[in-house]
């Protein structure tokens, strides 16, 4: 085979396709454009504004305590129904932490919000800071205490309320994160919001529907 042939071949070889096509969406009424996998990554890592760093780095917080709800739960709770449903929130929040912490490295920013350093730690001794919670939603230490000391149904109605409002809380602050200018505009920002926004709605009204059932009735009130 000629040289110039060979040549061609190679270059034709190594021009194919090794991996699908990936497409960039256009804008609204706008055909979308092919890019490469590098364009994919740099697309993936930019836009991103100082307060969606802070909005992941202040839900991996919330969700680590939501999963640290979940670990009472499989020691003091009696319902088997509350049980199941709180491991699939653990599995959800689990997963969904991994996801901002790889965000976050892609991004190289730290996990830790400048913020948070310390936690309650600099209120101790100040009968306030039992009673606050750190951020939306967040069971206070106060409530958390209240919790790991309750025992049967009674725990299982104080897991379900806060959780309802651990999840309330969640909404709250991607409420909060979309009312800053150009907040929340990462493309896989987008789309983890758009997740957390549909299933800590769907588990809030299964969890208010559990604790309907729990709750005692008026005959069965002292």
């Amino acid at each position: 085979m000629p040289l110039t042939t060979g040549l061609i071949a190679t270059v034709l070889c190594l021009a194919s396709p090794q991996t699908p096509p990936i497409f960039q969406p256009g804008a609204p009424g706008q055909p979308s454009r092919l890019i490469s996998a590098g364009e994919a990554v740099d697309l993936s890592r930019t836009g991103f504004t100082s307060d969606d760093v802070r909005f992941m780095q202040h839900m991996l917080v919330h969700h680590a305590q939501a999963v640290e709800m979940v670990e009472l739960l499989r020691i003091h709770g009696a319902s088997s129904t509350v049980r199941q449903l709180g491991e699939r929130i653990a599995l959800g929040q689990a997963a969904e932490m991994e996801q901002m912490r790889d965000w976050l490295a892609a991004r190289e920013q730290p996990e830790t919000a400048a913020d948070l350093h310390g936690g309650h730690g600099g209120h101790a001794g100040h009968a306030a800071a039992a009673d606050t919670p750190l951020m939306p939603g967040m069971l206070s230490p106060a409530r958390m205490q209240a919790l790991a000391a309750a025992r049967g149904p009674a725990f299982d109605r104080l897991f379900l309320e806060g959780m309802i409002d651990h999840h309330q809380g969640a909404l709250d602050m991607v409420d909060a994160l979309m009312a800053e200018p150009d907040a929340g505009e990462d493309p896989l920002l987008s789309d983890f919001l758009s997740s957390v926004v549909a299933d800590q709605s769907a588990e809030i009204l299964r969890m208010q529907s559990l604790l309907s059932d729990l709750n005692p009735t008026a005959e069965e009130r002292p």
